[in-house]
């Protein structure tokens, strides 16, 4: 059985994005992709405080330069389409208030017919926190903790009420409320991040860095699962942040999903027979200079998976 394909929105400096958000979301989800999705970065600092990934010296891309965003981006995609799911990978929990961003995607939810799924982190940029976090970086885990509860207060009947550290609803009639429950995926590295994912959420988000590492990780996960008696599936949503060319990367340094539409499906296939992939998220937009050649390059991607079998 084909393993369903997301497709990454255009979010990055180079593309226009109430042109070309619409054109592209239709235009994949007549390719045949089951899934948009966006991602969140709020600013670009020069100098920045920290490497990217918080490793010290690490460069931030530029790309981050402009990133459109994301709850903007999937409105105009859920407008634009009928029937691809609308991702967040991810937003960054303590970047938003719980209640409104609660409000904001069950109203997507709603408008969109119940096609929306929200991917939930806590980010490790500090400039970004410094500027928008409503909590300290050190609180990060028991934010997102809080949010998810108050996700699950909100989109639950009425009357919502809850108290927290961070929030506090008196009771309240809250709507619109989603269309149907919204699914919550999360990404998941320590012991900690692990326990949640397989306590609280429907699915795990990775970033796809090679096929041995996916295994280990989902090995780790599963594992975790039974130890915690959890007694239904976790789906995995595979992001895969590739850089296309045109050409096939030569060099013994190529990194996993870098080069030519083969070398990438060839990637492909290798994390798909891991066995792990419930979705590969495919976000191909840092490396193409416009929005046609985004939608270009996804239909060859696309069609190039299916052909091997993906």
């Amino acid at each position: 059985m084909a393993i369903p394909l997301g497709l990454g929105l255009p979010q990055m400096k180079q593309y226009a994005i109430g042109r070309d958000v619409p054109a592209v979301a239709r235009a994949a989800e007549e390719t045949g992709f089951e899934s948009l999705w966006v991602f969140e970065r709020i600013l670009f600092p020069e100098p920045a405080t920290q490497g990217l990934y918080g490793v010290p010296g690490l460069p931030w891309p530029d790309r981050y330069r402009s990133v459109a965003d994301p709850l903007v981006t999937l409105a105009l995609a859920a407008a634009a389409t009928g029937r691809a799911q609308l991702g967040t990978s991810v937003l960054v929990a303590p970047l938003h208030v719980p209640f409104q961003l609660a409000r904001s995607l069950a109203t997507l939810d709603a408008a969109s017919g119940g096609r929306v799924v929200a991917g939930i982190g806590t980010g490790w940029s500090s400039d970004e926190y410094a500027a928008a976090a409503v909590a300290p970086f050190g609180r990060r885990g028991a934010f997102l903790d809080e949010l998810l509860d108050v996700f699950q207060a909100v989109w639950g009947p009425d009357p919502v009420s809850y108290a927290g550290e961070f929030t506090t609803i008196a009771p309240s009639e809250v709507g619109p409320k989603p269309a149907r429950p919204i699914p919550v995926r999360l990404p998941a590295g320590g012991p900690r991040a692990i326990r949640r994912l397989v306590d609280r959420a429907d699915g795990w988000m990775p970033v796809a860095l090679g096929a041995r590492a996916l295994a280990e990780d989902w090995r780790k996960i599963q594992d975790a699962a039974a130890g915690r008696g959890r007694d239904r599936p976790l789906t995995a949503t595979v992001r895969v942040n590739a850089a296309h060319s045109a050409r096939p990367y030569v060099g013994a340094d190529r990194k996993p999903f870098q080069g030519s539409t083969g070398q990438i499906v060839d990637d492909l296939v290798a994390h798909a027979e891991t066995g792990v992939a419930t979705e590969f998220l495919l976000d191909l937009q840092g490396t193409t200079r416009d929005a046609r050649e985004l939608t270009d390059v996804a239909a060859e991607v696309y069609a190039a998976a299916r052909a091997a079998g993906v």
